[in-house]
């Protein structure tokens, strides 16, 4: 018997606001499937504000509101059984993020947690990666958002330990990560894999699924440590204005992809990983899983 299911997450980031629709596909005897269906993305950046200000700015919490009007109809019009929303490192950092969080229920009817960083590192860390790495090797996942990061190291597809740092790429735009930060970060990242002899890199977020992209590579293979340098280093020497117009990157991408490589190629240089994996799947994906995960623990225990 085939039951098929539509479950939505929506993931209110520092940079962008995203709804991902997904199929929940069922079948006697045979593992759950989860495919993708729709995927919707709202550069509002909210990290701007709240990194700067403290809070969030009327203007934004009225586009917020519209957003997530915007999102309820669209589950309706796909006919969503279920919605998991979660707020991450700038709505969890803003003064009036629970105001916020109040005014978009009242208005919209969508309901959104705040969650913390080592939540929101055990929600990406809970996504079956089964199907993108190899069970006898071992990754460091790294997946870079706009106000944080959050670091998982996977041993023999176990998860051995996650961490999230306040090191996003909207933060580093504004100049607003210490040293003390990057060094906690250097030596966390060392500390955690100089007991395994060999370890990639797994990489989760728009902006690293965009130079895999241009990368032309096939998926499943990775990036070597040698291309993102370059890349890097030739997106350094274009203007973002030149971003924009001459390597065809969004005005929300031009500025953001450059901290965004800086933080890969930082883990990789001090994991000793040569290659990163990109297997496209971050927080909504893992909001989608665990949503799934609660509907069959409830109806277990019921």
């Amino acid at each position: 018997m085939l039951t098929i299911k539509k479950y939505a997450a929506i993931d209110i980031g520092s940079n962008a606001v995203r709804l991902l629709i997904a199929n929940i596909i069922e079948e006697k005897g045979k593992p759950t499937k989860f495919k993708k269906s729709s995927l919707v993305r709202v550069p509002i950046r909210l990290g701007a504000d709240v990194f700067l200000e403290g809070k969030i700015s009327k203007k934004n919490t009225e586009r917020m509101v519209d957003t997530m009007l915007a999102f309820k109809l669209l589950m309706k019009s796909h006919n969503v059984d279920k919605y998991k929303a979660c707020a991450t490192s700038a709505m969890r950092e803003a003064k009036n993020g629970p105001a916020v969080v109040q005014q978009i229920l009242k208005q919209s009817d969508i309901n959104i947690d705040i969650i913390e960083g080592d939540e929101e590192a055990a929600i990406i860390a809970a996504t079956d990666l089964n199907a993108f790495i190899n069970p006898d090797k071992t990754y460091l996942y790294v997946d870079v958002g706009g106000g944080s990061t959050e670091f998982t190291v996977i041993d023999r597809g176990e998860t051995v330990i996650s961490r999230s740092f306040k090191i996003g790429t909207v933060r580093l735009l504004n100049d607003m990560v210490k040293r003390e930060t990057w060094t906690e970060l250097e030596t966390w990242i060392k500390d955690h894999t100089k007991t395994f002899d060999k370890i990639d890199l797994i990489g989760s977020g728009g902006n690293i699924n965009k130079i895999f992209k241009v990368s032309g590579k096939a998926i499943g293979k990775p990036l070597t440590f040698f291309y993102l340098t370059s890349y890097y280093h030739m997106l350094q020497s274009y203007s973002y204005d030149e971003r924009i117009t001459e390597l065809d990157l969004n005005q929300d991408r031009a500025d953001v992809i450059i901290p965004a490589s800086r933080i890969y190629l930082s883990a990789m240089k001090w994991s000793g990983a040569k290659d990163i994996y990109v297997p496209k799947i971050g927080l909504s994906d893992g909001i989608i899983k665990s949503l799934y995960y609660e509907t069959v623990s409830s109806k277990r225990l019921a």
